[in-house]
This record gives structure tokens, sequence and C-alpha cells, in this order.
């Protein structure tokens, strides 16, 4: 298994104890079932309540609510520890709260974060975002589903597509346009899933198979206007601060899975003989380790330093839009040598780096793909 270099000044015991926890709770309750969870297409919904009984999902939100203390450290800690699952899927699902609620903290009501965020952090219930539709992916400012004002209420129509845990979410973290075009026009609305009108269609895909992934259709879906997330027609800006959060997460299990697919071809290339020798005995193969190691290095560095400067309040969003790339980049480089390294085995079910190998393009497009965060940090560098 390769070695990397040990955790930087940024992780202190703390950091460590938890990685512990994290680290036992995937041997036990998650690397055992991870196959099955995928060939089913799901995982148990239980298992929010066991990652919320150890404090993983309200890592980071607000204690008043069953929010657990912590900084970015303490959830990349958790990420790389989750991330030898293997399985994008189950990361996307079991923590698709972690861009839906965000906007019901820092834009709902008092009484609608005192009723609904303690059911999500405990587990009870499920939060995803609706942002993506149809007609249009990262290009936000420009959605269509409406949302009139009536009386009391919102009235939604329009589709959303592409929506992790969408068909079992309990709460919908909806984007809608409440006035004229472009970003101006933009709202947030909590919509609750047994709003009638509300229909919901599953998606087959690729990869992330146990990641519930759905179409959303709403047909004059009541929304209360106590659940409208901050400002009418100010929601723009909310949304950009949640995305920027999510391009982080996606680099640390980016990260993550580049190292899996390392550690699967090292010991694969360290136990297979060929050619009357093992297969790292092979200069060309160890060049390829020693390639992918590299890789793996400067994105382990990239994201610390993000991480940090994240944590001091600042905003870098070209370099986040950078790292978010790079990472994709190296997860794809990663497991693409790993599943040639492997040769036939590479190509099987059952092997983590197959599994990583389909779910490349899912971290090189979610959060925003990679040719829209090009254009989005060259227009922050003053380039467009």
């Amino acid at each position: 298994m390769y070695q990397a270099l040990p955790p930087s000044r940024h992780f202190n015991e703390e950091h460590q104890a938890l990685r512990e926890t994290v680290r036992r709770f995937v041997d036990r309750e998650l690397l055992p079932h991870v196959d099955a969870w995928e060939e089913a297409g799901e995982f148990p919904r239980a298992l929010y309540g066991r990652a919320a009984e150890l404090g993983l999902l309200g890592l980071g939100f607000p204690e008043q609510f069953g929010g657990t203390p912590g900084t970015l450290f303490h959830a990349m800690a958790v990420v790389d520890e989750l991330t030898r699952t293997a399985c994008g899927g189950l990361l996307a699902s079991l923590f698709s709260h972690t861009i839906g609620a965000p906007p019901i903290v820092a834009g709902g009501s008092s009484a609608l974060k005192a009723r609904v965020l303690p059911q999500i952090l405990s587990g009870k219930k499920i939060s995803a975002l609706a942002v993506t539709e149809p007609g249009g992916g990262s290009d936000v400012a420009n959605l269509a589903l409406r949302a009139e004002r009536d009386g009391e209420y919102y009235v939604l129509n329009g589709s959303k597509t592409f929506i992790t845990s969408g068909m079992r979410a309990d709460y919908l973290t909806v984007a809608a346009r409440t006035g004229g075009p472009g970003a101006a026009g933009v709202s947030a609305l909590l919509v609750e899933g047994d709003t009638p009108g509300l229909t919901r269609t599953p998606l087959k895909k690729m990869g992330w198979w146990c990641s519930d992934t759905a179409q959303l259709h709403f047909d004059n879906c009541r929304v209360p206007v106590a659940n409208l997330l901050g400002q009418e027609n100010a929601a723009f800006p909310l949304l950009m601060l949640n995305f920027n959060r999510e391009r982080l997460s996606l680099a640390w299990q980016a990260y993550g899975f580049a190292r899996v697919c390392l550690d699967e071809a090292s010991d694969w290339a360290g136990a297979r003989t060929t050619f009357g020798k093992r297969l790292v005995g092979h200069q060309v193969v160890r060049h390829k380790l020693v390639e992918m190691a590299t890789r793996i290095e400067a994105t382990r560095a990239l994201i610390e330093d993000m991480t940090h400067r994240i944590e001091c309040n600042e905003a870098p969003i070209a370099q986040i839009c950078m790292l978010k790339n790079f990472a994709a980049q190296t997860m794809q480089f990663c497991a693409d040598n790993a599943v040639q390294l492997l040769g036939g085995m590479g190509f099987m079910r059952g092997t983590k780096s197959e599994r990583i190998y389909r779910e490349v393009k899912v971290n090189m497009i979610g959060g925003g793909a990679e040719d829209v965060l090009n254009e989005l940090a060259a227009r922050q560098l003053g380039w467009a």
C-alpha cells in the first residue's frame, strides 16, 4: 500500500481521533456491504441514523439544531476515511444534506430551522438540493422552474433533474424563478417531499449505483411563503456559496478515490508475477506508480492549502474551481492507470478501481463541469 506523507500541521490529535472513529465505522459497517448495496441500487435508510449517532451528519452544523462542532479539516478527515469504500454513490446520498441543508441554515426562519434541521441532522429525514434542470446544467442563473406568489403560498411549476437523493428526500431545497431573467430573479424554497403535485422519476447511471438520482416534476405545487430561504429574488449568492463548499468536498473525494486506485494497483503489482518476476519489478510499472503518486501528492498539497484558506475566511473562487478540476483529473489519471495495471481484473466488477473508473466522470461534471469551471476561473482572474 502506498504510504503518503504524514498528516500536515493542519491536523491535530482531535482530527486523528475522529479519523479512527470513522475508520472503524467504515471497516465494520460499510466495507462488508458496499458491493451488495451497489448491486441493489440502494443502501439501507437506517444508515443515516447510524452516521448521525457518530456525529458525522451534523459535523459543522449549529449545535442548537443537533450539529457537531468541527472545522473543514474535521470534514476532510471524515471524507478521506469514507473514500476507502471506493463508492462515490454512498457518499453522495448519505451526505446529500451537506448541499441541501446549508441554505436552510443560512436563509431559513428560526421556526423553519428549529422544525427541520434537527430531523435532518439526526438522520430521521433526508435533505437534497434541487437546482439542475433538464434544459440547463451549470447555468444556474437561467433556470426556468417558476414559483408564482399566490397569497401565503408560492405555486411551483417546472422540472429538476440529476437530483441526488431525489427519490427519497423528505426536504428539497429548490431553486426557482420568482422574478425576471438572470441571477436577480432566483429564489430558494424548501419543498417538503409529500407536497401534492410533486412527482419523481428514478434515473439510471453509469456509476453511483447505490445513490438514488431522480428527475422531479412540480405541477402546481403549493409551498408556504414561510418556506422561503433568504429574501425573494436574492438566492443566487446563497447558492453560489453552497457550490464553493460542494466543489471543495468533491476535490476531497477525488483525492481519496485516487489514493484507493494507487493502493489497489500497488498491492496488485507487488503480488502479481509476470515473465518471471513481480509486476512491480518492471521499470515501466514502477514509473506508472510513481507518476500516480506524484499527482496525488500535488493534489493533497493544493487541497490542504485551499482548505486552510477557506478556514481563514478567504473566498478564492478561481482557485476553488481550479482545485476541483485538478483533483478530478488526478482521479481520472489514477483510475485509468490502475485499471490498466490490473489488466483483466481491472475490468471485473468487484475491484475498487473498476468502480472508481466508472465514477470518474461524475466528479468531473458534478458541482460544475470542467469547462464551465475553467471559464468561471478565467472571469475571476480578469481574463474574460
